[in-house]
């Protein structure tokens, strides 16, 4: 399932950047390109990495 339209990013690659080390949206971004678009997709982003990470922090926050 794509996560992010706009750089045609799959979960998948999402949750491989997360496990790689990213973890905040920017990191993930730079790791995968998801989220550099519109913006739209970066809540789902934040909570593919509170569910990685076991984190509960808001979207945009510092992590």
């Amino acid at each position: 399932m794509y996560v992010c339209i706009c750089a045609r990013v799959r979960e998948c690659e999402v949750r491989a950047a997360i496990r790689g080390g990213a973890r905040c949206e920017d990191t993930v971004g730079e790791a995968c390109g998801a989220g550099t678009g519109c913006g739209t997709c970066q809540p789902r982003i934040a909570e593919i990495i509170d569910a990685e990470t076991g984190a509960n922090t808001p979207v945009g926050a510092a992590r």
